[in-house]
């Protein structure tokens, strides 16, 4: 049975990163967002200007972790937060809220991490993003 599975295109990507600067433009925040496909690699990323530098790793760790654990960061956070240190021990995890994966039709297609505001608002820039690429 032969069917077709949506994967994030760069046009896809590039209309995602529109929304999410402009949410974060709207808010005056300066921040780093980075989407990735299923794999985790990097399709789009951009920082906006006057960004802190830490800011890009961790964007794209965002992304990252939230494809690596199909799920927003933010449960992560809430997890060590709570007292599992353990995930503290994973390499590569970045366990911050402003990661969101993207869904579509049941199977995800991909993540988008923003770093460079309050936790909350960097994952309402990258819903901005999520918004565009789940429809």
């Amino acid at each position: 049975m032969h069917g077709t599975t949506k994967y994030i295109t760069l046009e896809d990507a590039k209309r995602a990163m529109a929304a999410a600067e402009a949410e974060a433009r709207k808010n005056n925040w300066n921040v780093a967002i980075a989407i990735v496909d299923a794999g985790a690699s990097l399709i789009f990323f951009q920082k906006l200007d006057d960004t802190q530098l830490g800011s890009v790793n961790i964007a794209i760790g965002k992304a990252k972790t939230a494809v690596h654990f199909k799920r927003p960061t933010k449960a992560i956070e809430d997890m060590v937060v709570s007292g599992r240190q353990v995930f503290l021990a994973i390499e590569g995890i970045t366990p911050l809220q402003g990661g969101l994966p993207v869904m579509a039709d049941g199977k995800l297609i991909g993540a988008v991490g923003v770093s460079g505001v309050m936790s909350s608002q960097d994952e309402q820039v990258a819903q901005a993003a999520v918004n565009v690429l789940s429809t």
